[in-house]
């Protein structure tokens, strides 16, 4: 895990030297400069070391005709490299950057389809002269380009790149972008003019003297599913056998490695199969790390949000030791224009208090969390519930079910609620009131869209394809790669192990709506790795921040600062007089609510991203 920077034609390695600085959060542990002897290339690298803590896991990295620079990790490396030396490879690293290199040498692209892990990386063939990208299956680890001044150059972050441009402003549909904050991130669309985004799940070709990039795409989800066992017994038993098995490759590592627990369903599963994995599994002969015990909670404490009491119910039933991280929004006000430049993009909710606890982990000595991301996304963790509705047919039980299972997700139920028809009517009341009055969406717009593979899945498990593939979890990936590595800590996902993605999207929907629970393959694959109250909890609060409470108070005075600078009142990239009244509206009313702040943030986070991030002192490297 790293950042990696690259440049055709090569520059002077003094002001490529500048830019690779600008990612040298990414890599804390050291760099490295390779230019190629004809001078038609440079690249760069800034290292965190995981595996292969010696020089030997250096990069740019060498190996016969080839140069890699490579942000990530292959989690199935000793695998690869055990079927490359039964071929005649030998190995000189105990690394997953040789291997990467001796894949592509022996298979070429198609080395692609045995990487398990996240990856962005470029190979340059000193013999053909020919640069080789990819980035990984579902865009875990970026990769961003420009062509420009005559220079292709290619970065982890769009920071490494702005030196290189010759102007720096925002990209001309900026104002569609700032609204429409969770349909970019899967496209080649970035908020800077000139650079675009390499897209995940391909590979291109590039020579020296082109200028554009041709990307191929080498993975669909969809040309993936696998045929799965109709009982659902038999489901639940292969779902739990691959989690646990993403979760062992995971725990590969020579650096000690924690978990970032919130005491809700998904981080909790991964925390209880570590636990687990510890107890029957060799971890010497697995490459597995043993130091591991490290369970991190951020805490907001009087608020709503607090998961203290969810995560300690887990540490105690797994017997390890816990640390909690109470996120200082008080301090944090100070340090925002910093954390808005590292985390540059725009988001609905501040970047600071996950940044605050990845800078904390880090502080505790640990450089890999592993983390539950991706299973809302696959498995309905956000209410999408409703849509399978449309696929339930005449199936009275099943309608009841998905009804029950939607009631308990808005938590209308106050009480315990026996008798069936109650459930019914309360679920139903819900399902009503989300068309008509639906705070983001109509919901009979979501009911009406079309989706990609509905014909296949249905409409629920094409909702759920298209949040995972196109909008919802692309973001987030890219807003978890910037909150981590700007501390340069490296979060790993066993929940986006290719197998299980393709195997979660074979499932019909009645495996993860089932029983009155959303994300029920899950629940059950988990029965006995953590407490029944959090296996069974139907609340969700998610790491989410307490933005009223903050803006009525620890960051009232400088909000108010902010909205009457001249500053703010001349910037070009919102309309001030507008957003300086919707923030006044949050601070100045005792009963806004949680959305309401959400909407200030969003309408205010343009200009803080312009001052901290666009108009940022970069060094100017031209030609």
């Amino acid at each position: 895990m790293c950042g990696i920077l690259g440049i055709m034609p090569a520059i002077s390695t003094t002001p490529f030297q500048e830019a690779l600085q600008l990612i040298a959060h990414r890599g804390p542990d050291g760099f490295g400069i390779w230019q190629s002897d004809e001078h038609q290339i440079t690249l760069g690298h800034r290292r965190l070391a995981i595996l292969d803590l010696s020089e030997n896991g250096r990069q740019p990295m060498e190996y016969g005709q080839y140069v890699i620079t490579y942000n990530g990790e292959i989690y199935n490396f000793l695998e690869i490299r055990d079927e490359l030396k039964a071929k005649g490879y030998s190995f000189v690293s105990d690394t997953d950057t040789e291997v990467i290199i001796a894949a592509f040498h022996e298979w070429g692209e198609q080395c692609l389809l045995k990487f398990n892990g996240m990856w962005a990386f470029a190979i340059w063939n000193k013999e053909k002269r020919t640069l080789f990208l990819s980035r990984d299956r579902f865009g875990i680890k970026p990769l961003y380009y420009a062509f420009t001044g005559g220079y292709c150059v290619f970065a982890s972050e769009m920071k490494a790149l702005m030196p290189f441009l010759p102007e720096r402003r925002v990209a001309d549909n900026f104002d569609y972008l700032k609204t429409h904050l969770f349909d970019y991130e899967a496209t080649d669309q970035c908020l800077i003019a000139g650079i675009k985004r390499f897209p995940a799940g391909h590979y291109a070709y590039l020579k020296p003297s082109e200028t554009t990039v041709r990307p191929i795409r080498y993975w669909d989800t969809m040309q993936h599913l696998v045929q799965v066992p109709k009982r659902y017994e038999e489901q639940v038993e292969q779902f739990r056998e691959l989690f646990t098995d993403a979760c062992r490759i995971c725990m590969r590592s020579d650096v000690p490695i924690g978990t970032a627990l919130s005491g809700g369903l998904d981080s909790s599963a991964v925390a209880g199969t570590l636990f687990w994995l510890a107890e029957h599994y060799s971890h010497k002969r697995q490459r597995m790390a043993t130091d591991w015990q490290h369970a991190f909670v951020a805490t907001f404490p009087g608020t709503f949000l607090d998961e203290r009491y969810y995560a300690q119910k887990v540490a105690e039933y797994l017997a390890i030791p816990i640390t909690y991280l109470n996120i200082d929004a008080g301090r944090q006000i100070s340090d925002m224009n910093e954390y808005l430049y590292l985390f540059e993009e725009l988001y609905l909710t501040s970047p600071l208090p996950m940044m605050e606890t990845y800078k904390a982990i880090r502080r505790h000595g640990i450089t890999v969390s592993i983390d539950g991301h991706g299973a809302d996304e696959m498995m309905s963790g956000y209410g999408h519930i409703i849509l399978a509705l449309m696929d339930c047919g005449c199936s009275i039980s099943n309608f009841l079910d998905i009804i029950r299972t939607i009631n308990g997700f808005s938590n209308l139920e106050s009480e315990q609620i026996d008798k069936e028809e109650q459930t019914f009517w309360s679920g139903l009341r819900f399902v009503l009131s989300q068309i008509r009055h639906s705070p983001r969406r109509s919901l009979q717009e979501l009911f009406s869209e079309e989706k990609p593979h509905e014909g296949k899945f249905g409409k629920f498990n094409a909702a759920l394809y298209k949040i995972f593939h196109q909008t919802i979890l692309p973001t987030l990936l890219r807003n978890y790669d910037r909150y981590s590595m700007a501390s340069g800590v490296e979060i790993r996902m066993p929940f986006m192990d290719y197998r299980l993605v393709t195997y979660s999207f074979s499932l019909p929907w009645q495996s993860k709506v089932r029983n009155g629970y959303a994300k029920a393959i899950i629940r059950d694959a988990m029965l006995g790795r953590m407490p029944e109250e959090v296996r069974t909890r139907k609340s969700k609060i998610g790491f989410n921040t307490p933005i009223i409470d903050w803006m009525q108070g620890v960051w009232r005075e400088s909000l108010l600062d902010i909205v009457h600078s001249t500053d703010f009142n001349t910037s070009s990239v919102i309309a001030p007089a507008t957003v300086r009244q919707q923030i006044l509206g949050v601070i100045n009313n005792p009963k806004a609510k949680f959305l309401d702040g959400e909407q200030a943030w969003t309408a205010l986070m343009p200009y803080l991203w312009e001052r901290a991030f666009l108009k940022r002192a970069y060094p100017q490297i031209g030609k």
